[in-house]
């Protein structure tokens, strides 16, 4: 059976790695005309048609500033993840300057730059802001919630938890269509803002309230004696909370977090059926043209392989946090 069983997988491989290496067609010198000849995949299109892939309507000539805009992104995510910037004021330095050049680069309308419209966003650089701005505001949002559920006044922690549980008892497609559509109907004008903003907001109270019940697993893990000897130093509730519970509650909850954000930054997807062309609906269009529309395979392997380096980078860099924390705990 073993045998079978390496024969079947080396005639798998050497089957894909036919299909995509070998007989593959990677120029676009013949056009689509030499893919529909060839036997093999048509990498051409992702030559053709990059530029929509990764910034989908975006204006042709200022598309320059998008991808400055994704640099920027992930080296804020790089500087997050090191060490040295892990105090608080370092974070939110980082966070907010990357933010805020982000946010220049793709709206311009300062420094000489053209105005370009959150509708014309688009590709990757839309699917990175709604990732990044869902964990900027649902992170802090969700330890608020976190610790709102385990006050020791019932109407507070009751009132919460219904809100937490209620948010989990819907799924991610509604709540994003009630921000983007139905809340409207419900807010005055000047309340509303742009429809990009709402779905942000959306997707922020989903994370939220997931992650504020990883967040309470973590306090539970950490032992009852540690706060009360905290109190009995006299330590003040902030300094209790900043100082000795969050930390070791983080620690505890490192591996579910690591896991909200993967599926966090996979549901960025969603935001599709709101109207919105993330990279998921500009890889649509890529192919949607009359003579590119049989390389949609491969379209969505290219789309597959950059969601790949994202969330095996994220799984990765979890890995390092836990042995990390295992060493400091020796």
């Amino acid at each position: 059976m073993s045998l079978i069983s390496l024969a079947i997988m080396a005639f798998i491989v050497w089957k894909l790695l036919n299909w995509a290496v070998f007989s593959a067609v990677f120029t676009t010198s013949g056009g689509p005309e030499a893919c529909q000849a060839a036997a093999g995949a048509c990498w051409s299109v992702i030559a053709a048609r990059w530029r929509i892939i990764f910034f989908g309507l975006y204006p042709y000539e200022e598309q320059w500033r998008s991808a400055l805009a994704c640099v920027a992104v992930v080296v804020m995510t790089v500087l997050s993840c090191i060490p040295a910037f892990w105090t608080g004021r370092r974070i939110a330095l980082v966070w907010g300057v990357g933010t805020t050049v982000f946010y220049v680069l793709m709206k311009g309308g300062v420094l000489g730059l053209p105005f370009v419209g959150e509708e014309a966003w688009g590709g990757l650089a839309l699917t990175l802001f709604i990732f990044v701005t869902t964990c900027l505001i649902g992170f802090p949002l969700a330890i608020c919630l976190a610790l709102l559920r385990r006050s020791e006044l019932p109407w507070i922690s009751r009132t919460t938890g219904l809100i937490i549980d209620g948010v989990r008892s819907l799924p991610l497609i509604s709540i994003l269509f009630t921000f983007a559509i139905v809340l409207p109907f419900a807010l005055p004008q000047w309340l509303q803002g742009d429809k990009l903003y709402r779905v942000i907001l959306g997707s922020a109270l989903f994370f939220s309230a997931y992650q504020a019940e990883i967040v309470r697993g973590g306090m539970q893990g950490v032992a009852k004696g540690q706060e009360e000897a905290a109190m009995a130093l006299g330590m003040r509730y902030w300094q209790r909370i900043g100082r000795i519970l969050l930390p070791q509650a983080m620690r505890n909850a490192l591996p579910a977090t690591i896991n909200q954000f993967v599926i966090s930054f996979k549901e960025t997807s969603l935001v599709v059926i709101v109207g919105f062309f993330e990279i998921l609906a500009s890889g649509n269009a890529a192919y949607g043209t009359g003579e590119w529309r049989f390389a949609y395979v491969e379209v969505y392997a290219f789309i597959a392989f950059i969601y790949f380096v994202f969330v095996f980078s994220l799984s990765r860099y979890g890995a390092f946090l836990e042995r990390r924390m295992s060493v400091s705990e020796r």
